[in-house]
């Protein structure tokens, strides 16, 4: 087994163990909606039962649809991430773990879908309660640290591939003017 598989195993297993553990603590000793102020017009842990997706999306859609969809989804989605693991090089790190984060995540979440037919959420920020942001948990902070490493990795390597684009365009013309003289 190579280095890659040993952190998806290591990194999604923390994951879904802080996110569980964290979702068991809240469901047992809080009430829906019971809120604990941590940072005074900052941060609250509030129980929510997010019926949909990240943010609530697709929250009010029909119930039958949105059982069949978050139940199939997840799957697709695991699948996927360990078809793009199996191309990485282990020594490829950083997106190794950003991958793994986002399985641990996928199946964090997945699980609450399981038991619950919704997901719970608690991380309340907002400022002064005036400015909101939805809901989440730590399942939903370990997809979108994911995606933004993966995002902001694509972002490098577009701009390096221009770099190096460039640099070879500019190479050539010297070699063109050196030759021609």
């Amino acid at each position: 087994m190579g280095k890659k598989y040993l952190y998806l195993l290591v990194i999604s297993g923390l994951v879904i163990s802080i996110d569980q553990l964290t979702k068991l603590y809240i469901h047992t000793q809080f009430q829906l909606g019971e809120s604990l102020v941590v940072v005074k017009n900052l941060f609250n842990i509030t129980y929510v039962r997010n019926f949909g997706a990240a943010f609530g999306f697709l929250a009010n859609s029909h119930p039958e649809f949105r059982e069949i969809f978050f139940l199939l989804m997840p799957p697709v989605a695991l699948t996927i991430i360990l078809f793009i693991l199996r191309t990485v090089k282990d020594s490829d790190r950083l997106q190794v773990i950003a991958l793994s984060s986002i399985f641990g995540g996928a199946i964090g979440n997945y699980i609450d879908r399981l038991r619950f037919r919704y997901v719970i959420d608690f991380l309340d920020f907002h400022i002064n309660e005036k400015y909101t942001w939805p809901a989440f948990n730590v399942a939903d902070s370990a997809i979108v640290s994911g995606v933004c490493i993966l995002l902001l990795m694509m972002l490098l390597e577009s701009k390096s591939q221009k770099r190096s684009s460039e640099w070879n365009t500019v190479n050539l013309e010297n070699q063109d003017s050196k030759s021609q003289s």
